[in-house]
Formats: structure tokens, sequence, C-alpha cells
């Protein structure tokens, strides 16, 4: 590759800290950007004085700084805070109150790293952005297309996270560490004696953080109680509010000593419940005991909201697909593919398929594109 200008989102992390310094390597021109997404915490923070809040932004800028001085690059801080809350979170908050469980880091990578972050970058007169995530890029010269690849890490790659990612995104993108398993990431970190070489890797969304996830929901989504029941119909409990729950939901239910007689097949007298539907008319959440319960099991799904890597939808085949992060692979036929929506029928029924979630579709190592799941077609 000729040298190039590269605009690299530093993150504070390691992952991020090694693509800028394989890139400067490289001899490009590299520029670190650090996008500072979320502020609500960092104002409540300084209104109580006491409460730091739980989303590390200021610590992870000071990290990212320290990184760049190490590698010799140039860094800015930059302030999607109001593009985030406009394009994502708002999203966030409106399919969580529909009663549907939403995947904010998709939202973001489409709307504010691989958009806001992309168009600042071109402004500045970058040629490629590049950012730490595992996963690759390809060119196929026979199509003229950028292909998606998944990480060579299986542990690592994030291609679910990317899968909304077009053309013209994926043409101007890099993902230096793609093509690394992440112990190796590590140990370059650690050889060029970068000050985050240890640092724990992120876990959740930012506005979240470590915080428990129902304490967050509750500053943004007014509690609206109501019944839950078994597959008998019998009364359990009272449920906070849907929103406050998700398919294969085990913990917070409430109802933990409740072992009533005569559970369905795939469940036990002793057995944990899990959340297994969500009834938004009658306000009602249905729980099932036993992990392996019919109503868990999903033999196919619709999916609406699609965004095709290849801009074009793929030829009706069978494929594999995951319906959450970490999955493995799924066998599946797609079907009724178009623009707008598609469905998929597959082989072996899945686990708390969960609308709102993302359903991503892969011919082996390349990521066709996805939708958001709209519906499910139960076992029974």
């Amino acid at each position: 590759m000729s040298k190039q200008r590269i605009v690299v989102g530093l993150s504070g992390g390691v992952d991020s800290a090694v693509t800028a310094h394989l890139l400067k390597r490289e001899g490009h021109e590299v520029i670190g950007i650090f996008m500072k997404n979320w502020e609500d915490d960092d104002r409540a923070a300084h209104a109580a004085k006491d409460d730091p809040g739980y989303c590390t932004s200021n610590v992870d800028f000071v990290d990212a700084a320290a990184v760049a001085d190490v590698i010799g690059i140039d860094i800015e801080h930059v302030n999607f805070a109001a593009e985030y809350k406009d394009r994502v979170f708002s999203e966030f908050l409106r399919e969580y109150e529909a009663g549907r469980t939403p995947n904010p880091d998709v939202l973001c990578n489409a709307e504010i790293k691989f958009k806001a972050f992309l168009d600042h970058a071109m402004r500045l007169g970058a040629e490629k952005i590049a950012t730490g995530h595992y996963a690759r890029v390809r060119h196929d010269a026979q199509t003229g297309l950028h292909q998606l690849l998944k990480g060579i890490d299986p542990g690592k790659d994030q291609s679910y996270f990317l899968h909304r990612l077009n053309q013209s995104q994926l043409a101007k993108t890099l993902f230096p560490i793609g093509k690394l398993l992440k112990t190796q990431v590590r140990q370059i970190a650690q050889e060029i004696r970068l000050p985050n070489a240890r640092k724990k890797d992120s876990t959740g969304i930012c506005f979240i953080g470590e915080r428990p996830f129902r304490e967050f929901l509750n500053r943004y989504i007014a509690k609206e109680p109501g019944p839950i029941r078994d597959p008998r119909g019998r009364l359990l409990g009272e449920h906070v509010g849907l929103s406050f729950y998700t398919l294969g939901q085990r913990q917070g239910l409430g109802i933990g000593g409740l072992k009533p007689r005569g559970a369905q097949k795939g469940g036990g007298d002793h057995e944990p419940w899990f959340v297994a539907r969500k009834d938004i008319q009658t306000n009602t959440l249905w729980v099932v005991q036993g992990h392996d319960h019919l109503w868990l099991q999903s033999t196919a799904l619709q999916a609406q909201d699609i965004s095709w890597v290849a801009g074009s939808a793929p030829s009706e085949l069978p494929y594999a697909a995951k319906t959450r992060y970490r999955q493995v692979d799924a066998p599946c036929y797609l079907s009724n593919a178009s623009l707008e929506a598609f469905a998929l029928r597959f082989a072996q029924p899945q686990w708390a398929v969960t609308p709102g979630q993302s359903a991503v579709l892969y011919a082996d190592d390349i990521c066709l594109g996805g939708g958001v799941i709209a519906s499910t077609q139960p076992s029974e």
C-alpha cells in the first residue's frame, strides 16, 4: 500500500493503540482521534461532585493521549455526543419502550464510527480511517466489491457489529489487527512498551458501563408493572415493566423460590425460570422453567431494516447466521431476501432469538450483512 494519511480512532484501549502503531510502522501519516460519545454522566458527576459516573471517557482519553505520545502521533479530542444521542441513544430507548432489545453497538458503528467519524476524518484530508476492530476487508477483483470478513481470532471476531457497513465505508476503512490474534496484539503492545499494554478490555456499552442495567434504564423509562405468568397462565409475581427484561433472562425475576408442580415439557420442578415472551398488549411477562423449554426455541425468524454489504440481496441459498454476538454460526436457509426484509429457517432450533437484536448472515468467513429481528417462529 502506498503511504497515506490515515486517521485512527484511538479509544484508550490496547487494540486501537496497536492499530495506530502498525500503521505508523508502515510509514503512513497517522493522526489519532479520540471520540467522546457520551457526556450525561459527566454532567451528573459535576453536579454531584462525589459521583464520578460510570462512563470512563476522561480516563480513556488520558490513556489514548499517552499512547499517542509513545507512538509519536498527534491526537485530537472530538465530541460526537450530540450525534450519538440523536442517532443511537434515542433509537435505543424507542426500541426498549416498544418491548424489543436493541443492540446499540451495531448502530454506533453504522452512525458514529463509520459515518460521523469518517466524515470528520475526510475533512482532515484523510485517505483512509482505521479502527481496532477484529475484522478484515478484502477487495474482490472479480466483482469489484469490498468484502467484510471475520477477524482471524474466532474469540474476538467483531464482524457481527460491523455488518451494516456499506461499500463506500469499507473502501475507506482499514482493520490492521483483524489478521492477528488477541495474544499477538498484547505481545506487540508489551514489546513497544505501550502504557496500556495490560489494560483490561472494555465491556458493555459506554453509557451503561458497569452499573446494573435496570438502574440505568430507570433514569429514562417509566416503570409499568404487570403480571408474571407461566405457560399454564398461573400468576407467579409482578414485573417492574416489560422494557426491563429480555428473552432468555434468568436473573432478577424475583420468582426464584417458586417451584410449582406440573411444569411444561422441557422444564422441571426445580429448574430455573427464564423470560420466554413479552406481551405488550396485556403487559404480561411470560416465564418458563428450564433452559431448553420449547418456548425458548425458534426454528425461523423474520428480519427487517436490512443492510447488505454488497448493496444487494444475496442468492437464496444455505448460509450460516448469528442472532447474537459470540454465538456459534447456525446453519440456515435464506428466503424472501430483499433490500427491505428477509427470512431465515434454521437447521436446528435456536435459543432465545430476540426481536430487536441483529440476525447476521455469513458465507464461510464472509459477512454478507443482516437485519433487525422482527419476529420469530417457535418450535412448538
